[in-house]
């Protein structure tokens, strides 16, 4: 997948439909829905692929999946009313030539009704309509965990991306949330919610090395959150990713946090004229994603071509290769 075009206008006028119709861009939750759209369901898919073609000779695989329970689940509405900065950003100051973006959403396996969503990779409007299926679960786990480790080995284990295949490049992965993983991928979820038949349950932290082979692994904490500001939470998801835990302080700015550490990864900006971008689209997210970003600007972000390797004996904010 991800062949066409964006086009905003495309995009405006769908919007424009919306508002005078009274009609939700996020019609599948909004309707009373309380299953998984069959076009996000992860069940039998054997994998979601990003693609080269004649649109998109260099593709570049990027996948935002948002923990979409609690205080979570308007985060997806934000982003996609500002899916045309995203692109407008990505393309248009050209921090990724060909950017191919998969939207999905993550619950709680043990509870949810949609503990695992996840569409396909698109370089035109259908990026739209895949968040527009998304279901708004607004429930999760009594516990500080959700199944993020369902959406890890979806992502190692069912995607094919020409990224990778042909030039060895990662892709740029971003889950959002502001709960732990569940400690193991266990056979009997991966089972019932992907359809795949494993020999044993898996460790999070190995599913988390597989994935990096092919992805750069970022993980978004919103810290206005009921969690987010938890050390618990803090040690987890560093002790999996390293510097690649990011600290938003705007629930808003997820676009802007994503377009930028791409653009700052593919070393096609530094952080400040990232920051001037933003100024002149007329984004106000400009003080919350440089906060969240000043850890990578410093030279912690990885460059894409190069492995990361996290290191326990290192300090915090310098990278070893």
């Amino acid at each position: 997948m991800g062949s066409g075009t964006w086009d905003t206008g495309v995009y405006d006028a769908a919007a424009s439909y919306r508002r005078a119709t009274g009609a939700s861009a996020f019609a599948h939750s909004d309707s009373g829905a309380t299953r998984v759209h069959p076009s996000l369901d992860p069940h039998g898919v054997a994998v979601r692929e990003s693609r080269d073609g004649d649109d998109h000779p260099e593709s570049l695989a990027i996948g935002v999946l948002f923990d979409v329970t609690g205080s979570m689940r308007n985060v997806p509405r934000g982003l996609q009313a500002k899916l045309p900065e995203l692109l407008g950003l990505l393309l248009r100051k050209g921090y990724a030539t060909d950017p191919q973006i998969l939207f999905g959403a993550i619950g709680d396996a043990t509870c949810d009704r949609a503990p695992l969503q996840v569409g396909q990779f698109e370089s035109d409007n259908r990026m739209d309509d895949d968040l527009g299926r998304i279901l708004l679960e607004g429930g999760g786990g009594g516990q500080m965990t959700e199944s993020y480790e369902l959406a890890l080995y979806f992502m190692a284990r069912h995607t094919v991306t020409d990224c990778w295949e042909k030039r060895r490049k990662r892709g740029y992965l971003f889950l959002m949330g502001d709960e732990l993983a569940y400690a193991k991928v266990k056979k009997d979820e991966v089972r019932r919610i992907i359809g795949d038949t494993l020999e044993a349950d898996i460790p999070v932290a190995d599913i988390v090395a597989e994935l990096q082979e092919k992805w750069h692994v970022y993980f978004i904490i919103p810290t206005g959150t009921f969690h987010g500001e938890d050390p618990k939470l803090r040690d987890f998801w560093r002790g999996l990713l390293g510097q690649h835990v990011l600290y938003l302080d705007d629930l808003d700015a997820v676009c802007e946090t994503v377009a930028l550490t791409v653009g700052l990864a593919e070393e096609a900006i530094d952080l400040a004229e990232g920051l001037n971008d933003l100024a002149e689209v007329g984004s106000a997210a400009g003080p919350s994603v440089s906060r969240a970003l000043a850890p990578l600007d410093r030279g912690a972000v990885a460059r894409s071509d190069v492995p990361l390797v996290v290191r326990d004996d290192v300090p915090r904010g310098t990278r070893r290769l």
